[in-house]
């Protein structure tokens, strides 16, 4: 059974009486395809009011919304124009060009309207010919009108001295479609093929396009055999316009004549088109029956029974268009009129069912008043009132089109509703509408099924194309790369994941360049670097894979967002250079790199990538990187635990990490370690200060950074302060909004009725600037000296800025790579002349003179080198004693890794930490003030990676 889709009552009994009407007509119209009336519905007393008026006008509303969601093609006209010839050429351009209201699935496809297509380029090339003709003869129009015909949307012949080579070098210039397709073709074959058979078929197309060009370009050998082309060629309505060359001059055999009676009626048509816009009332009725006729044609045609893909048999209602109110003015009567004198001087039925309502004091013009009714089967009253009249008007049709009734619209079927009618409640008149259903030919298919398969396949090859393309950063439709794939919306996506595919450049066009001596080397050359070491290893060699894992990409053009994962990188490089050619060890080691996107918010989906990736590559032995805590952290070490591979994190300095997962091994001190060297300098502040006072100041959560690092801070921070003897205020929470939202905080935490001695904050480097600010202008701040505690690793920012530390504040952080403690000073000035190899010019700076080579920018944010330091320490346990070793073999040995010539110390993963105090975690401690002009930094205490004493408050005096 038909699903229902409308429901509503029926205000009055005209309703009622023209719904059931206007339904039979839709819905009968599969079994006998009646013929299709112009229904119009008027108020019956001429002196009705605008009451009476809307309620017929809402009568058609309602038949309208009762059709639009049944797979009925349905239209709602509303006529605007300056004068009702413009209104209705608007109307009819509206019903031909723009689609129509038919909702959801349509019985079949969309309607086709080639003659009006054909009939608008006319238009559109007489607006512009009459637009330019400024200066230019008027006999001279035609053949201008139909020089930009050929410009349009079919050409008149070849442009005057053009050549073959001009036909040639058209069809495969780069600008044009086809060349562009031509060129992305041959640049596809060429990575998916031999170069030689490239040639051959490059060649052969270009052929091809050269054949093409040339058909196009002179007299168009098929434009006379289409559709649109025979009936303009054939109608009667433009016989008496081209004498010169008649209706039989066209012929399915006969081109040029064929052509010849186009360009004849086209010209035709143009004049008259042109003398309509400057105002003649005979073309413009022309004009406008001309496209009217064309409209039906265009309809006839969509319904034509003994067509290839049955449409006939597939549509079954007809084409329903409504025009809630025609008048003179806005062009409704002279549509109808329009399509009553098309349909009268024409032989053929079209399918066209329209319904428009009428103000009561209207009158269609050429219409005389209505006869007395005559008595119809039953009383003429309701639906058989209506139903009686419609049978009248089909018996008298044929004399109604004969010259004798020249003067009735013989086409428009007049429904007069009485006031009592259209004022009279049918309080219980439900009227319903069914979904209509497709019929068996649809599900059938009409072409042949050799047609439908390939041009399935190819529709679905080039959507799953589309998709492959959209889901993943390499899809092309041969060679598809899953490892990698697009995440974020729109401009703002992200290439996440693994890049196993050369085409796949995380740092692709990213021109971001080292600090200090490495200025000039982007990197784009860092990651073309690890992937020209990994092509060096030749088939035979053994080899480990390390996937290094971390921000690799920013959303938008914030270059420097990516700075984190470019220095890191940098150390992964560095580590595979010494492995690979300059200690020259007997297993290789090959780097694949992993995005976790900008601020390791896609880290998820990165881990999940490199699972799957070390699932097929037995040769994976770990992971380095994931240098950001945040609330994923957690989650994506399970993930990597349960599939059997360790992770050598550099810079997170989670304290939870290292307790709850075997396979984690870090490199950072944690956040309570470095609490507790800096509560070693607090509790000496502390003791100098008359009752002592701290406030904490973190992130607030959930601003869609996922970060869990300060949420870890805030808590260590508040419980070193209270351990060093300050009192501890309630904590204060700061938003991020494109930035820290520092001023509201601030203004309450200088505000208050104690300001606070010391201030711990629980945020990024990137926050650090909006602090300063804010406590060098914050009243009751301003004029205090304050101490600030922060945990984030402060070298990242290099204070250069005199303004980025506020002159009353002294700032102590943390630096988690203690450059000035290791041993292996070497490893700058080696690492320096291999990154000088990857500068385009050959040179880079010279590292900083007068100054420890640790200390150049190059080196000094302590990334490069945790990086450098965390691969070497997998790398280690991978390959020990020269031996190739499988992931869970790696995780076992890493707990056996001694590394004691490292750049900060000795990286050790070997010993129980018996307390905070007691670690193998190499970190300084730095105070940072502004005595002058500028920043000054000075070194406060530290200590080496690996077994160290531990510190004391002797060693860190503030």
């Amino acid at each position: 059974m038909a699903r229902e889709v409308w429901r509503d009552s029926a205000d009055n009994e005209a309703a009622s009486a023209v719904f059931h009407l206007m339904q039979q007509l839709i819905d009968r119209y599969r079994v006998n395809r009646p013929v299709m009336p112009l229904v119009v519905v008027q108020a019956a007393d001429a002196a009705a009011g605008p009451e009476i008026d809307a309620r017929v006008e809402q009568l058609v509303h309602q038949v309208h919304r009762a059709n639009e969601l049944r797979r009925v093609p349905v239209r709602l006209l509303d006529g605007e124009g300056p004068t009702p010839y413009e209104a209705a050429l608007d109307m009819v351009r509206t019903l031909s060009e723009k689609p129509w209201e038919t909702r959801e699935n349509t019985q079949y496809k969309n309607f086709a309207f080639p003659r009006s297509r054909l009939l608008g380029a006319i238009e559109e090339a007489t607006a512009t010919v009459v637009g330019q003709a400024d200066g230019n003869p008027v006999e001279d129009r035609d053949e201008r009108i139909l020089e930009q015909l050929s410009r349009l949307r079919w050409r008149s012949g070849r442009p005057r001295g053009s050549t073959r080579w001009d036909a040639l070098r058209q069809s495969v210039r780069p600008e044009t479609f086809v060349g562009a397709l031509f060129i992305a073709l041959l640049s596809v074959l060429l990575g998916e093929i031999d170069w030689l058979l490239t040639a051959l078929v490059g060649a052969l197309a270009l052929i091809g396009l050269a054949v093409v060009g040339l058909a196009r370009r002179t007299a168009p050998p098929l434009l006379w055999l289409r559709r649109a082309s025979r009936w303009f060629a054939t109608t009667s309505s433009l016989a008496a316009s081209s004498t010169g060359y008649p209706s039989d001059g066209w012929s399915w055999f006969s081109p040029s004549g064929s052509w010849r009676v186009i360009r004849a009626r086209s010209a035709a048509v143009a004049e008259r088109v042109a003398d309509a816009g400057a105002g003649d009332e005979h073309a413009r009725q022309f004009h406008l029956e001309l496209r009217v006729q064309a409209l039906l044609e265009d309809l006839r045609h969509n319904y034509r029974p003994h067509s290839l893909d049955w449409r006939r048999s597939k549509r079954t209602v007809p084409p329903v268009v409504f025009l809630p109110r025609a008048t003179q003015d806005n062009g409704g009567i002279l549509l109808i009129n329009a399509i009553n004198n098309v349909r009268s001087r024409r032989s053929e039925v079209d399918p066209l069912l329209l319904l428009a309502s009428l103000p009561a004091p209207e009158i269609m013009r050429h219409t005389p008043p209505l006869p007395p009714e005559r008595p119809g089967p039953g009383a003429p009253t309701g639906f058989s009132g209506a139903r009686a009249r419609y049978e009248r008007w089909v018996d008298d049709l044929s004399l109604g089109q004969s010259p004798v009734a020249a003067a009735t619209l013989a086409w428009v079927l007049l429904l007069p509703l009485s006031t009592e009618k259209l004022t009279h409640e049918h309080a219980y008149a439900q009227l319903v509408t069914h979904r209509v259903r497709r019929t068996w030919a649809w599900w059938v298919m009409s072409r042949a099924t050799i047609a439908v398969v390939v041009v399935g396949s190819l529709l679905g090859a080039f959507l799953w194309a589309g998709h492959w393309r959209d889901t993943y950063c390499h899809g092309p439709l041969t060679d598809r790369n899953t490892d990698a794939i697009w995440q974020g919306p729109g401009d703002d996506r992200e290439c996440v994941g693994v890049a196993t595919a050369p085409e796949v450049r995380f740092a692709g066009g990213n021109g971001l360049e080292l600090n200090g001596a490495g200025k000039g080397i982007t990197f784009e050359r860092i990651e073309q670097a690890i992937r020209e070491e990994n092509d060096d290893i030749e088939a035979g060699d053994a080899y480990v894979t390390v996937v290094y894992a971390g921000p690799l990409t920013a959303p938008g053009n914030d270059r420097e967002a990516t700075r984190k994962g470019l220095e890191e990188l940098t150390g992964v490089y560095l580590q595979q250079r010494a492995v690979n050619k300059t200690v020259r060890r007997s297993v290789k080691l090959r780097v694949l790199t992993a995005n976790g996107g900008a601020g390791m918010l896609r880290q998820l989906t990165a881990v999940r990538k490199i699972i799957e990736v070390a699932r097929r590559d037995p040769t994976v032995v770990g992971v380095v990187g994931l240098g950001r805590n945040t609330e994923q952290s957690d989650d994506a070490v399970e993930l990597l635990r349960e599939a059997g591979l360790p992770l050598v994190d550099t810079t997170n300095s989670s304290s939870d990490l290292p307790r709850d997962f075997p396979n984690y091994f870090g490199l950072a001190a944690t956040d309570e370690e470095q609490t507790y060297a800096l509560g070693l300098v607090a509790r000496q502040i502390a003791d100098d200060l008359d009752r002592p006072h701290a406030i904490v100041l973190s992130r607030k959560k959930r601003n869609g950074d996922l970060d869990q690092y300060t949420t870890e801070q805030r808590a260590a921070g508040g419980k070193m302060l209270r351990e060093a003897g300050f009192s501890l205020g309630e904590g204060v929470e700061y938003n991020l909004a494109g930035g820290a939202s520092l001023n509201a905080p601030l203004t309450t935490i200088c505000g208050a009725e104690r300001v606070p001695d010391a201030l711990y904050f629980a945020g990024r480097v990137e926050d650090v600037p909006a602090l300063m600010r804010g406590l060098s202008e914050a009243t009751g701040c301003a004029d205090r000296r304050m101490t600030v505690f922060t945990g984030d690793d402060l070298t990242k920012g290099t204070f250069d800025d005199s303004t980025s530390i506020a002159a009353n504040v002294t700032l102590y952080h943390s630096s988690l790579a203690p450059l000035d403690r290791g041993k292996n000073l070497g490893f700058y000035g080696d690492s320096y002349r291999a990154l000088r190899r990857l500068h385009p010019d050959g040179e880079v700076a010279t590292l900083a003179s007068g100054r420890p080579a640790y200390e150049d920018d190059l080196f000094a944010s302590g990334q490069t080198v945790i990086a450098f330091s965390a691969t070497a320490a997998l790398y280690d346990a991978a390959a020990r004693r020269d031996e190739r070793r499988s992931a869970a073999e790696t995780w076992a040995t890493l707990h056996t890794v001694e590394l004691n010539n490292m750049p900060t110390g000795t990286i050790s993963f070997s010993r129980d930490r018996s307390s905070v105090s007691d670690n193998l975690h190499g970190l300084n401690i730095v105070k940072v003030v502004r005595p002058g002009p500028d920043a000054q930094r000075t070194l406060v205490c530290g200590k080496p990676a690996g077994v160290a004493p531990p510190l004391t408050a002797k060693d860190c005096k503030p």
